[in-house]
């Protein structure tokens, strides 16, 4: 498309944490290709502070109708449609649902990936190449960068970034300091969480014995979790015989990744905390269970995989229907050197 045909871009971004850190990337090209264009990204509830400050985008805006019904999104829909009107909308998810919400609030060219209820509801229908397979066994960046290819933009380039702004960088001094906590402390961060399921979870007494091994070398341990995942980083702290701060719940997605920031190391399971990790260039050790690797394949320079050879992965289940071998399996004893290695070239790299 011309660039000087599109004044207004909305993009329905994808609805994980770590995929809406994987489409940066693509969010980049589209602006360097629209310079002047508005560019709208659409996120499910929750997921408003991950974007916050990101210098490439000029609004963050929540899916009110997410997960609430046809006559919820007809609502929202009627509410776009009279007011801003695009000339142009990226589709990352693969729903019915997406496509109908950006064809319904009138946006004049609607691009996304071929295949399912939703293609006729696409004025582009970008082909999926064969090689990715049912499951899209790609990486995200390169998911993303292809529908951004197909709108005329030319870049490859596959780094992930956030940024924070100070509001939010204030909120986690402010929270850190509340716990006694300064900012010149060395910090690191353990996310024993995981909202796909249980079955990426690393178990509690695991996280607590490297955690215990990181306070015992002079770190200060944070717990870090949404609300609904305080039962686990509870049981990972009682585990511990350490002092850890149990942040569960004490700080949304936007203080959370500014924590994340001014951390020294994450520990955490294939989740949103590696993603955002990444996003900041903080060293991570990430334990994969049901999931593959191939799928986030790309940033991986600070980050150390841990994973078993289990023939029953990846299943992609969220519970597991046996042992949970693919993750009990992984020993803590044999992450404390890595742990060890990652904190110390952190350090080199600040000093």
């Amino acid at each position: 498309m011309d660039p000087a045909a599109v004044r207004s871009i909305l993009v329905r971004a994808p609805n994980w944490v770590g995929d809406v850190v994987m489409a940066t990337p693509g969010l980049r090209a589209l602006r360097n290709r629209y310079e002047d264009a508005r560019i709208v990204v659409q996120v499910r509830p929750g997921l408003e502070g991950l974007l916050q400050g990101t210098p490439f985008i000029d609004e963050v805006r929540t899916l009110t109708s997410y997960h609430r019904g046809l006559r919820a999104m007809s609502s929202e829909a009627r509410a776009l449609r009279h007011g801003e009107r695009f000339d142009l909308g990226i589709c990352i998810p693969e729903s019915f649902s997406s496509a109908l919400l950006l064809r319904m609030s009138g946006v004049r060219r609607v691009v996304g990936y071929a295949g399912g209820l939703r293609e006729p509801l696409l004025h582009q229908s970008v082909p999926v190449p064969s090689s990715w397979g049912r499951r899209r066994m790609v990486a995200r960046e390169t998911f993303v960068l292809g529908l951004m290819h197909a709108v005329g933009c030319k870049e490859d380039d596959t780094r992930v970034s956030l940024a924070t702004t100070e509001e939010e960088e204030a909120s986690a001094s402010a929270l850190l300091e509340s716990h006694g906590i300064a900012n010149t402390e060395p910090v690191v961060a353990l996310a024993p969480g995981a909202s796909y399921g249980a079955a990426k979870c690393w178990p509690a007494g695991s996280f607590a014995e490297v955690g215990d091994h990181l306070a015992a070398t002079g770190n200060r341990v944070l717990l870090l979790g949404a609300p609904d995942e305080a039962s686990i980083t509870a049981a990972v702290a009682s585990a511990m015989k350490q002092p850890a701060v149990d942040l569960a719940g004490q700080a949304d997605l936007a203080i959370s990744k500014a924590l994340i920031r001014r951390t020294r190391l994450v520990i955490c399971n294939d989740a949103g905390a590696r993603h955002v990790a990444v996003g900041f260039g903080v060293p991570a050790i990430v334990f994969f269970g049901p999931t593959a690797v191939e799928k986030t394949n790309l940033n991986l320079e600070s980050i150390a995989v841990f994973e078993t050879r289990d023939s029953c992965r990846p299943c992609y289940r969220r519970t597991c229907p046996i042992d949970h071998r693919c993750m009990t399996g992984i020993d803590p004893q044999s992450v404390i050197p890595e742990a060890e290695r990652l904190l110390e070239a952190s350090f080199e790299a600040t000093s």
